[in-house]
């Protein structure tokens, strides 16, 4: 069986200013993978350049999504292919309800309409995992949302997709404790033995809910240093002083 996603040597900038600076990267069916770094490493514009943001150019290098290039790939074509990107700051979208934007997405990712009687039972056990008020049924996507709740309408969306490699772009930033809990135990039930998980976070915190198979640590474009969860702990008893210091860079 092919990797879900492999990365091999990406380079990419932004309006001239270089961004990654040669990414390296394997996730197999069934893995989670965390990364961590300080703000600016390039982090979450790894994850743009992985659904075809077009603000990004790839350089060098290559995106193999089951063994086959996407460079060329739209990002609405990768999406079809089964890569999904929960964003740090998820838009809003007035006047668009929350059963619209799912029953268009849904016919979209799984190529036909899909009887609205299983559409409805879907969506309502999905919302009831993730503590959701039937409120939300009558509510804008994101329009008036607060921080979690966005965060939980994203992993709804995840949970419905049932994507086969998603990203998670610091899904925990705004979450409370309760918030936190109930949105790691979402991406926990999503988790199957098909597909896999890039968990890009700060904070060792979510990790405790969301187990990864590998913790990388991204700084200055590229990946550094791989560890376990252990790797995590580490950082978030020291920093990361320690590890630029290893590779020598200045912090």
């Amino acid at each position: 069986m092919p990797s879900i996603l492999e990365i091999k040597g990406l380079h990419a900038e932004i309006e001239g200013k270089s961004i990654l600076q040669g990414v390296d990267l394997t996730i197999n069916p069934g893995e989670v993978h965390a990364i961590m770094g300080p703000n600016g490493s390039g982090k979450s514009t790894l994850s743009n350049i992985l659904l075809g943001h077009p603000a990004y150019k790839v350089t060098k290098g290559d995106i193999l999504f089951q063994g086959n290039s996407i460079l060329n790939k739209t990002t609405d074509e990768r999406a079809r292919l089964g890569i999904f990107l929960s964003f740090q700051y998820p838009t809003s979208l007035p006047g668009i309800t929350i059963p619209s934007f799912f029953r268009t997405v849904l016919k979209n990712i799984r190529g036909k309409e899909i009887p609205m009687r299983e559409f409805k039972q879907e969506l309502k056990q999905g919302m009831q995992d993730l503590e959701m008020p039937d409120t939300f049924l009558q509510r804008y996507v994101n329009h008036g949302f607060s921080g979690g709740e966005k965060k939980r309408n994203e992993i709804l969306q995840m949970s419905m997709m049932k994507p086969l490699l998603s990203i998670l772009d610091e899904t925990d930033s705004g979450l409370d404790i309760d918030a936190l809990r109930i949105v790691s135990e979402g991406i926990t039930r999503c988790r199957t033995k098909e597909n896999s998980i890039l968990l890009i976070t700060h904070y060792q915190r979510m990790l405790n809910y969301v187990v990864p198979d590998f913790v990388h640590i991204f700084a200055q474009g590229k990946i550094l240093e791989t560890g376990n969860k252990d790797l995590a702990l580490k950082l978030e008893e020291h920093g990361y002083d320690w590890i630029l210091e290893k590779a020598g860079i200045k912090s």
